[in-house]
């Protein structure tokens, strides 16, 4: 039987901190994307709402900017014209029977950091692949759904859990960058409130960490990382 990989990303947005549309970065779909399909598995992109999703700018590598030029595999992804359709009529969450996917892989991006709040399928998504003992990965601001996970008994997801995410120094510097704060929050600082061990590698270096079913990646480095044990934990 093939093995089925769900992965979702966010629907587009407003940025309240910057302004201008937000979507999700090219790379945290598109790199774990490869490494499942060059394993043979099936893959589906589904959204929080379905329909169109969106790129961050930046994380397009024709974008004008030339800031994710170097990203020839998203390139040549959003090349293809069969990609592209995925992400022009993406299934919305809701209408999908989760217990047919093996894992489940949420990217990141700046969008989830204006929509997760609200995206309560995510949330039961979570909980759902988690409590079936499945690989349940998110990455980068991604992880920013976790934040909004609670037990049964009502106590943060997070707590007593170990993670990773996209982390203050890496805001610091995007923040610099920017000339002002880009992020309404920051994941590290709310994850560790909640009673999650926050781990950091150097940042922009790949790293991803496993807790039991639980699977996280730092940042738009780390796509190809967090795909490697979602792999391990299916195939192990």
């Amino acid at each position: 039987m093939s093995t089925h990989i769900l992965m979702v990303v966010s629907n587009p947005s407003t940025s309240t901190t910057v302004g201008g549309p937000v979507g999700f970065w090219a790379s945290e779909l598109v790199h774990p994307y490869d490494a499942f399909v060059q394993r043979g598995y099936d893959v589906t992109v589904a959204s929080p709402d379905g329909g169109r999703v969106e790129l961050d700018a930046l994380s397009d590598p024709n974008d004008a900017s030339g800031y994710s030029v170097s990203d020839t595999l998203s390139k040549t992804y959003l090349d293809r014209p069969d990609f592209r359709a995925l992400l022009a009529d993406t299934p919305a969450l809701a209408g999908l029977a989760l217990e047919d996917y093996d894992a489940v892989v949420i990217c990141g991006g700046q969008a989830p950091m204006f929509t997760f709040q609200a995206a309560t399928d995510v949330h039961a998504a979570i909980r759902q692949f988690y409590d079936a003992d499945k690989p349940t990965a998110a990455l980068c601001h991604g992880t920013s759904a976790l934040l909004y996970v609670r037990n049964d008994d009502g106590t943060p997801f997070l707590e007593g859990k170990t993670i990773t995410g996209f982390a203050n120094a890496e805001e610091d510097q995007a923040d610099a960058i920017v000339g002002q704060t880009v992020m309404p929050f920051r994941i590290e600082d709310e994850a560790v409130k909640q009673g999650a061990t926050f781990e950091t590698a150097d940042p922009w270096a790949p790293f991803a960490v496993h807790d039991r079913h639980l699977i996280t990646g730092q940042q738009q480095n780390s796509g190809a990382e967090t795909a490697r044990l979602v792999i391990a934990a299916l195939e192990g």
